[in-house]
C-alpha cells in the first residue's frame, strides 16, 4: 500500500480553549500535511481565530458538544473535501508533529485502518496518574477485544475514512477513544501501534475526574455486554451544528 499521504490524509484537531497553542501547532503541522481541520468545540478565548490565522480550515460549535463530537465532525469534513484519511491529534501541544511519518509507515507496512500513537515505551515521562489510569484501561480493553492494546487513550491517530463511514461511532465525549479501538476490533479491522514522543508541560486536562469517568463507565457497561454479541448495528453519530470558516 503506497499513499500520497499529503493529498490523501487531512489533519483533524478538536479544541477547547487551546488559543495558546493552536497557532504553533497549525504551523507545524502544515508543512506536513497542507490541509488542517481544526473543530473549535465552543471555545471562549479565540482558538478559532488564532487556528484560522495560521492557515487551519476551522469549524466552529457554537458551545462545546465534546471530543467525540469534535472529531466526528472533522472526519465527516475530511470525507466532504475529498480525503481518504484523517489523522487526529490534540490541540494542546502533547503531540509532535514530528511524529506524522512513523503513522504512514505504520499503514502501509501494516496495511492498518487504524494506526495509535504508543507512548508507553516511555511512559515514565507521564503524569503518575494519566500513567495508571491508562495502563489500568488499556488491561480491560484488551481483554475486552481480544488483542494488546498497549496505549488504548492516545489521542493521536490515524484513520481510514471509508471504513470509519462502516463502523459504529457513538461516543460524544472522552470515551471515543475506547469507543473506536473497541470497534475497529470488533469489526476484525487490523489495529496498529508506532512509538511517539510523550510531552507534558504545564497544560490542564479537560477531561472531568466525575463526569467523564462516569461517561467511561456508561460506556464500559454498554460495550461489555455486547462482547459476544455479533452483527450488532447501532446508530452512527450526527453531526453536531456548526460554522466553517477558513
Amino acid at each position: 500500500m503506497e499513499v500520497n499521504w499529503p493529498s490523501s490524509c487531512a489533519a483533524v484537531i478538536p479544541c477547547l480553549n487551546e488559543a495558546r497553542s493552536i497557532g504553533a501547532l497549525v504551523s507545524q503541522v502544515i508543512t506536513q500535511l497542507p490541509s488542517v481541520i481544526v473543530v473549535d468545540d465552543g471555545s471562549t478565548d479565540g482558538t478559532g481565530d488564532q487556528a484560522a490565522l495560521a492557515g487551519a480550515f476551522v469549524l466552529r460549535h457554537p458551545s462545546p458538544l465534546g471530543k467525540g463530537r469534535a472529531l466526528a465532525a472533522g472526519w465527516e469534513e475530511s470525507r466532504r473535501q475529498g480525503f481518504v484519511w484523517a489523522l487526529s491529534l490534540d490541540g494542546d501541544g502533547q503531540h509532535s508533529p514530528s511524529d506524522i511519518p512513523a503513522f504512514f509507515q505504520a499503514a502501509e507496512s501494516n496495511r492498518s485502518h487504524l494506526v495509535i500513537g504508543d507512548r508507553m515505551g516511555n511512559a515514565s515521562r507521564m503524569p503518575w496518574i494519566r500513567r495508571t489510569a491508562n495502563r489500568w484501561m488499556s488491561r480491560r480493553l484488551s481483554w475486552l477485544a481480544g488483542q494488546t492494546f498497549p496505549d488504548s487513550q492516545c489521542g493521536f491517530r490515524l484513520v481510514h475514512l471509508p471504513t470509519l463511514a462502516q463502523i459504529p461511532i457513538t461516543a460524544s465525549h472522552f470515551e471515543i477513544e475506547s469507543d473506536l479501538l473497541i470497534q475497529f476490533a470488533r469489526a476484525g479491522e487490523p489495529i496498529a501501534f508506532t512509538p511517539i514522543q510523550v510531552i507534558y508541560a504545564d497544560e490542564r486536562s479537560k477531561i472531568h475526574p466525575l463526569h467523564d469517568t462516569l461517561r467511561w463507565w456508561q460506556w464500559w457497561r454498554t460495550a461489555r455486554s455486547k462482547r459476544n454479541v455479533t452483527g450488532e448495528r447501532t446508530p452512527r453519530l450526527k453531526s453536531a451544528p456548526l460554522t466553517r470558516s477558513t
